[in-house]
């Protein structure tokens, strides 16, 4: 029946989404033969604690479709389960995909801006699949990338590549809080996955900043008192 959702065997409800149609057709090869694209895009810039972190993801032109039904979108935008589900999609169909990240020392030492190019810089070098363009979300191009690249503004609402790259990334990275968590229990890391919420900020007066934090960070800036 028209207009009635269907589901894969993954358990995606599956929805009709031409936004993703003409993807990166944007960008086509004069040759005629299709370009391997990969889609960049960090998670964690405006945490508190822990590292950057960047995905790279390389689709095949087969999997579009079906990632763009199946609703992959800027990871920002779905619920927690729902990238769950998707980013094992993503990862089964990928061509390739790699993360990559920068600490919070590093943060620290060179300002977030450049930590997060950093972070995708270390997740394109990683992949073993070598793209002929990657799209990098945002403004800012990559220092030093031996790959052509492009920035598109609002790229995770732009392009598949992207916002599969931010689902991969932003599940990859809130495991890693999750994981912190039992370390560092005093800052609701499990909740907050690392933000300035109301609680972590109270945890941070209370406690002081953990070494993960970043001290660059004007909130963690709280007394002289370090974690462990």
């Amino acid at each position: 029946m028209p207009g009635k959702e269907k589901k894969d065997t993954t358990g995606l409800v599956l929805q009709p989404n031409p936004q993703w149609q003409s993807n990166v057709c944007e960008l086509p090869d004069q040759s005629g033969i299709p370009r391997l694209v990969a889609g960049v895009d960090e998670v964690g810039r405006g945490a508190l604690f822990g590292p950057v972190v960047a995905g790279a993801v390389i689709l095949p032109a087969s999997a579009l479709a079906q990632l763009a039904i199946a609703g992959v979108k800027d990871s920002k935008q779905l619920s927690r389960l729902r990238r769950i589900k998707l980013a094992q999609e993503i990862q089964r169909l990928a061509l390739d995909w790699r993360i990559g990240y920068a600490t919070s020392y590093e943060i620290d030492q060179i300002n977030i801006l450049q930590a997060s190019l950093l972070a995708m810089k270390r997740a394109i070098l990683k992949l073993k699949v070598q793209p002929d363009i990657c799209l990098i979300d945002g403004r800012e191009f990559v220092p030093d990338l031996p790959i052509p690249q492009q920035g598109m503004v609002k790229g995770d609402e732009r392009s598949l590549e992207i916002a599969a790259a931010s689902v991969v990334a932003k599940v990859w990275r809130d495991e890693l809080m999750i994981r912190f968590a039992a370390k560092y229990p005093d800052y609701d890391l499990v909740a907050n996955k690392g933000y300035g919420t109301e609680r972590h900020r109270l945890a941070l007066q209370q406690y002081g900043p953990s070494r993960l934090h970043r001290l660059s960070f004007s909130p963690c800036r709280v007394g002289l008192k370090v974690e462990g």
